[in-house]
This record gives C-alpha cells, structure tokens and sequence, in this order.
C-alpha cells in the first residue's frame, strides 16, 4: 500500500501543501449555509445526516451499507482515496465520517487539527465556491472489528480486558443530567469527557500526546485493553475515537447505539 498523504492528525499547514495531490479528498462536514460562507478550496460539502441511520430511540446507529455506498459515492470517494475530514464544531462530525470509514475498511484519511477555525486562524485560503463532486461507484461494507452493539458490551461487562469509555460530560455520567429514560452509565465504564483532549485556548486543537495518554493512564486505559467508545449518539466519542487511533491504540470500537440506545432499554443494566 502506497504511504499516506497526510498523517492521522495533520495541521492546516501540512493539508495546504498538498492540496492539488489528485487522490486527496477534502469534506467539509459543516452545515450547508456554514460552506458557503467559506471553505477549504476544493472541498467537498458532506451531508452529516447521511452517515446515520437512526432507530428511535437510538439516533447514532451506523447508516445501512446501502445509504453509505450512495453517499461516499456522490462525494467522489475511490478505494485509493486520502480524506481529510473537517468541520468548525469541534470535529466530531469529522471524527465521525473518519470512524465511519475505519468501519468500512478505508484506511487512509486525516482529521485537520482545530478544524476550519484553524485553517482560517492561520491565514489560508477560503472560497465559496460550491465544489461538485465527480460521482464514484463506491461500495461500502461495514466491517466488525471497529464497531460495538449492545450484545458485544453485554457480554463483556465482566471482562477486565475491555474497558467502556463514557466520553459524555461527568454530570451525563453520573445521572444528574438525564438525556435518555434512565440517567447513569453502563456498568463498569469509566468516564473522560470528550473535551478533555483538547485545548480549548488554542482553537480546540489536541493537547500534547503526552498530556492525553497522562489522562488515560489515570483512567486505567493502556494499550493491551479493548476499549469501547460511547457518548449520547456516538458523535462526542468518534473524536476520542480517532484520539486513541492517532496514539496508537490498536483494540478500539465504537458504540454507537451510545446511550441513546443504552439508557432507553429497561432490560440493560445502569449505574448510577
């Protein structure tokens, strides 16, 4: 396989540099209205929506193969593909479509680091242009080894090889703030609110890697466990996600039935 493009997590400036290679894809996952105010030149605008398929009460579930396969190919995305992934809202929408093809076995892609706001905090180039894509025939199929159910945590609850990272807020977690039926958390998960990985003072780009490996490690989160990722709608833990990926976790799943799905279902176990 051909080396990659960009790293996992690259800078504005490293993404600039290569932005007329001919298998990079930029998505701009903002909102319509938010692209075209000014984007990434050459990006593509990606409709967040697409990458989900909701059940109610579970509004995180994966989009169907079908639904993935329509929408990665309208965006133009080949089997050679580099994505670089964006938004200006933190970048779980970002993380989320990057967990999304970890899912379907696509491997190469990058998250800007700070998203939009530190692309444009450094001075690049935007435009307003609405860039339209060249149609592929891209076939998605959703893998099994990055993604968790409820069954997968279920049966693992008792299994000190597997950790349940909560990554929604500490008062989510500890059932004051009650967004589902029930409040509380999957028993035995630990929690890191997603934010603590980055650096609100400077455009919310990713602390050091030392700082957050120092977070996990209080956590008891090494890199010989499984780790299983959850928020409300898998949309806060796709960045966490993509967190681990980039610090070398090798054993790393998303739930994304989340607690949407979890704290819905009277038959699964809480804590509080």
């Amino acid at each position: 396989m051909d080396e990659p493009l960009l790293p996992l997590i690259a800078a504005p400036s490293e993404i600039k540099a290569v932005l007329d290679a001919p298998k990079l894809l930029v998505l701009d996952l903002n909102v319509l209205e938010k692209y075209a105010e000014g984007h990434v030149p050459g990006a593509i605008h990606f409709p967040f929506a697409a990458l989900l398929g909701p059940k109610p009460p579970a509004m995180g579930l994966i989009a169907s193969e079908k639904q993935l396969s329509e929408v990665l190919s309208s965006v133009g995305l080949n089997k050679d593909s580099h994505v670089v992934a964006y938004d200006s809202e933190g970048t779980g929408k970002a993380c989320r479509l990057l967990w999304t093809l970890d899912v379907l076995g696509h491997k190469k892609f990058s998250l800007m680091n700070g998203g939009l706001p530190a692309w444009q905090n450094e001075g690049l180039p935007t435009e307003r242009d609405h860039q339209k894509a060249i149609n592929s025939n891209y076939s998605a199929v959703i893998g099994s080894e990055h993604i968790a159910d409820r069954n997968y945590i279920l049966s693992r609850l008792d299994d000190k090889s597997v950790v349940v990272l909560d990554c929604r807020g500490s008062a989510e977690y500890a059932g004051f703030d009650v967004r589902s039926a029930r409040g509380g958390h999957i028993p035995g998960a630990v929690n890191m609110d997603w934010v603590l990985a980055m650096d609100q003072l400077n455009l919310g780009k990713l602390k050091s890697n030392e700082e957050i490996n120092s977070i996990f490690q209080s956590l008891g989160i090494s890199r010989d466990k499984e780790i299983i990722v959850h928020c409300q709608t898998h949309h806060r833990s796709s960045h966490t996600y993509i967190v681990l990926k980039h610090l070398g976790f090798e054993k790393i799943r998303g739930y994304d039935g989340s607690w949407s799905e979890w704290g819905n279902d009277p038959h699964l176990p809480v804590e509080v």
